[in-house]
């Protein structure tokens, strides 16, 4: 089944079913309110709202028409958002692209940091920024929502917790990130709030796309209008999600609601980092790739990072087509002062 949150009048929003083409949903307060509802007792519930997606599906359920821009992210706040790496692709050419080698370690242990989780912007909100100068950058990502997992859970039992799958606009300004990392301590200032996908899917939805762990299927990112990146998610995913969660799961319990993220989809080709669109290649999730690449084979990058008014758009369609979990579609505007969002 598809769930969405809808706008309303307050923080979390109201659940949705969403019929399988985007087109239409079903209002399912009688059975939980907020979709974080229906993961606190996903047993119950996830039965419920799907008897309500097949009536959907078989024209037996009073519908509503369903409008992406109507939907905030499916969680629009959520009790933990942890964003992996787990294309270690990208990883080790941030590295070379800086001169530095990259640990062994890397392809055994998981990067993760946590990002903030009290508000994430809704899939068709602006990134707001106070000054382009901080590196405005999109990373197009796979993400999961969880249930409970207990703490020291391997990653097969970590598979099992796995409720529904999205997409997610992870922004980052690259600019700042330098400096914090010279701290020793992590991103903050250099990771804004985050966009995930109108639409959250369970994993049966995807069919054979979904092979317990990883999505087979290319993340569509394009800019300004000019496709920019087509990585097959399933590819070079070097930590599927049930590792990633048994890594944040490591010395922790975590509760049903939490978000993991895939870190940057990317993708090796022919023995190098990959090819740009417009050369035949598959792209990329992300503008700080093709500068770290610019940089490895001219010694200075020349795709500028985002300006104000550049519209990023983040999606992914099924084999015949179909648009799976609608689309992140933001515009970068400048921040006006505390009024605005």
């Amino acid at each position: 089944m598809k769930l969405a949150t809808l706008k309303d009048s307050t923080r979390d929003g109201r659940l949705v079913v969403v019929s399988r083409d985007l087109t239409r949903c079903s209002e399912v307060g009688h059975i939980a309110r907020t979709l974080q509802a229906a993961l606190d007792d996903w047993e119950h519930v996830a039965p419920r709202l799907a008897l309500i997606a097949e009536g959907i599906e078989a024209g037996a359920q009073p519908t509503l028409r369903f409008h992406e821009h109507d939907a905030t992210s499916p969680l629009p706040r959520a009790y933990q958002w942890a964003d992996g790496s787990a294309y270690v692709n990208h990883v080790e050419l941030v590295r070379k692209a800086r001169g530095a080698e990259m640990p062994a370690s890397f392809w055994t242990d998981p990067l993760m940091y946590q990002g903030g989780s009290d508000a994430f912007l809704a899939p068709r909100d602006p990134i707001v920024a106070a000054d382009e100068a901080y590196g405005i950058d999109m990373e197009g990502e796979v993400a999961v929502i969880i249930g409970d997992v207990a703490m020291g859970a391997d990653p097969e039992a970590a598979r099992g917790a796995i409720r529904l799958v999205m997409l997610v606009n992870d922004v980052s300004l690259r600019g700042l990130i330098p400096d914090e990392l010279a701290k020793g301590f992590g991103f903050f200032q250099s990771k804004p709030a985050s966009a995930f996908s109108p639409v959250a899917v369970t994993p049966d939805e995807l069919g054979d796309a979904w092979d317990g762990g990883r999505l087979h299927l290319p993340l569509l990112v394009s800019l300004n209008g000019k496709p920019f990146g087509k990585a097959n998610a399933g590819i070079d995913m070097t930590f599927d999600f049930g590792q990633l969660i048994a890594h944040a799961a490591k010395t922790r319990s975590l509760t049903a609601g939490t978000i993991i993220g895939s870190g940057t989809v990317s993708n090796k080709r022919d023995g190098g980092p990959g090819r740009p669109v417009e050369d035949g290649g598959d792209g990329y999730s992300c503008i700080a790739e093709i500068r770290m690449i610019e940089t490895i084979e001219t010694g200075a990058p020349k795709t500028p990072f985002m300006r104000f008014g550049d519209q990023v758009r983040i999606e992914m369609k099924d084999r015949a087509g179909h648009s799976i979990f609608g689309a992140i579609e933001q515009t970068v505007e400048r921040y006006g002062g505390a009024g605005q969002q």
